[in-house]
């Protein structure tokens, strides 16, 4: 459990720093076509990118829990799971930044 912890840790701070990253670099690509969407596109893509992290690290470990092979929480759960969230995560905070 120790481990798991250190794990969640960096994979956390990893994706919190390449989250940002790609915020500022799509804010500034927004800032010359919309720039009333910088704020929600950047939160977006912070909170996505972390989000599909964490589902991406935790997945495996929740279906060894359950003495289900490990294997099945492979690409296509992963990422569709990450897809629905990063669109509810989407729609969610440009209905709290635009007051819908």
């Amino acid at each position: 459990m120790k481990d798991w912890v250190r794990l969640l840790g960096k994979e956390f701070m990893v994706s919190l720093l390449l989250g940002l990253t790609m915020a500022v670099e799509v804010s500034f690509i927004a800032a010359f076509r919309a720039p009333e969407v910088i704020f929600v596109v950047g939160a977006t893509m912070v909170l996505t990118v972390m989000a599909g992290s964490m589902i991406r690290l935790v997945l495996p470990f929740i279906f060894t829990r359950l003495k289900l092979d490990p294997a099945t929480a492979s690409a296509p759960l992963i990422t569709s799971l990450s897809d629905i969230i990063g669109v509810l995560i989407y729609f969610s905070v440009a209905s709290w930044h635009f007051g819908f």
